[in-house]
């Protein structure tokens, strides 16, 4: 399977099973499509004596592809020549690869048994912002507001050292509502994992996702000292943030939060953190929200779809997809620009490996909630991530009796990209893993069905992702201004997908 589109000036060729990726010129763009049509490769790979296609097949295509660029000066000799190179690839199972993983996607799980690698512990379920588009009921989680004991924290950070097996990295994000509305418990769990991680053969790392209302000399300290990494949530100019993000009086948060991220991100040397914000029906537009981030000084950047049900006010409208899938390509391209100008900037969904990327487990296997990750209540009551905190049918036990719910967990044990029937044809799935459960399940009312405006957002970021790769590579071989002091500070690039860059 291959995905080939044009985007930016480059003619791009996604090989689905192989990870590689090829940039190539007209004639061979035209060439492979042609080759895809007519079942290219299909009878599998050339290790296994398959047939690439009759010869009767590929002088009709030759033939076609001849008259179609004859006047574009193609002759016979050129046409040959790249569709040589287009078969030799096929042979060096670099594209039209058949996909051989469907087999494995039931066994990577259990083979895993039931190892937990982190927690998201909910330390407070209140909010001292009243977000309309919160996801979490404004930190309530649909049900009561509360904040986690230090007693129920640590019995959760034990429960995940005494099922996390032989791993020796675990990750640990404070969330809620407003996780610095219970910042001693928080300081409190982190000296008590610092104080056994040793002795377990442990090393924690933790996170926190703040609004930035309560940040102060001594919370940006401590974060920058323990956390290693901060989430900071800002939806960008200033009338778009203070549209939703408002407090319990209705007043908007932008100017009192905005000098305080500032002042954490360079006492964090900009380095380890991410501003995350959200765009809405307000705000389809959001690279302009993306251009205020960078105007304030920030470079590490992620801007979300709200996650709402359609009738929503802010609910993104198809009008609203149209615009921002173009503003995702208008991203692509300033995020050039600005590479190409010494300034460079990240977004959180372009960050894409290429070479290494994540192992075929996790491409075949996802997120592994509810498996390798799970969320934490203020009570100890364990889901399989925040997204499904409060929805009872989800609870899979607790961390004073385990998890408990056997079929439940088993039902996310099975959740891949090959259990979703409508991935099955699809280029990205082994970009996406097959999306998010969560949104899958509040749309289609399955853990195993799909979202599909968020296919439709995922697939164009990919796309984006990989034309970035791709004119990155060419700016490093003709000298980025990035490098000029012989050292490459960029963030490294990691995320879904991997393979190889070719031309």
């Amino acid at each position: 399977m291959i995905h080939a589109y044009r985007l930016n000036g480059y003619n791009l060729v996604l090989d689905t099973c192989s990870g590689a990726i090829h940039v190539v010129d007209d004639l061979a763009y035209d060439a492979i499509n042609a080759l895809d049509a007519a079942g290219a490769g299909s009878s599998g790979s050339a290790a296994e004596g398959a047939l690439f296609l009759p010869d009767g097949e590929k002088k009709e295509i030759a033939a076609a592809l001849l008259a179609e660029n004859r006047q574009k000066g193609v002759g016979e000799e050129e046409l040959s020549a790249c569709l040589s190179e287009i078969e030799d690839l096929w042979r060096e199972g670099q594209l039209f690869t058949p996909d051989r993983f469907a087999p494995m996607a039931k066994t990577f799980k259990e083979r895993s048994g039931n190892v937990i690698k982190a927690l998201c512990l909910h330390v407070a379920h209140t909010c001292n912002l009243d977000c309309a588009y919160c996801f979490a009921s404004q930190g309530k989680f649909h049900g009561e507001r509360a904040l986690m004991s230090f007693e129920v924290g640590k019995r959760a950070l034990d429960f995940l050292i005494e099922n996390s097996g032989t791993r020796r990295n675990l990750e640990v994000d404070f969330f809620g509502g407003e996780p610095l509305m219970n910042w001693d418990v928080v300081k409190r769990l982190v000296g008590y994992a610092r104080s056994v991680e040793k002795k377990a053969g442990k090393n924690f790392r933790f996170t926190l996702t703040t609004n930035g209302m309560l940040l102060d000399d001594e919370v940006i300290d401590f974060a920058n000292r323990e956390m290693a990494n901060v989430v900071l949530s800002l939806d960008g100019r200033k009338e778009v943030h203070d549209r939703f993000r408002v407090d319990h009086a209705g007043r908007g948060s932008w100017e009192r939060i905005v000098p305080k991220f500032q002042k954490l991100v360079k006492a964090r040397g900009g380095r380890n953190y991410y501003m995350r914000g959200t765009f809405t029906h307000a705000n389809p537009d959001f690279l302009k929200d993306i251009e205020t981030m960078l105007d304030l000084g920030f470079t590490e950047l992620s801007m979300e779809p709200v996650v709402c049900p359609p009738g929503d006010p802010y609910a993104l409208t198809p009008e609203d997809m149209t615009v921002v899938l173009s503003q995702y390509e208008l991203l692509a391209e300033k995020m050039l620009a600005r590479r190409r100008e010494g300034k460079p900037f990240t977004f959180y969904h372009y960050m894409i490996d290429l070479e290494g990327g994540p192992c075929i487990y996790k491409r075949l296997s996802g997120c592994g909630s509810g498996t390798e990750y799970m969320a934490v209540t203020p009570w100890g009551d364990l889901y399989p991530c925040h997204q499904f905190v409060g929805e009872e049918r989800f609870c899979l036990g607790n961390v004073f009796d385990g998890v408990t719910a056997g079929e439940l967990q088993e039902e996310f044990r099975s959740c891949n990209v090959y259990s979703r029937p409508e991935c099955a044809g699809c280029w990205a799935k082994l970009y996406c893993s097959g999306g998010c459960a969560a949104n899958a399940y509040h749309a289609s009312g399955s853990v195993r069905g799909i979202y599909e405006p968020g296919c439709e957002l995922f697939k164009k970021r990919i796309e984006c992702a990989v034309m970035l790769k791709a004119a990155e590579a060419e700016l490093d071989e003709e000298g980025d201004p990035a490098l000029k002091n012989g050292e490459d500070d960029r963030p490294s690039a990691k995320g879904q997908g991997s393979g190889s860059v070719a031309s």
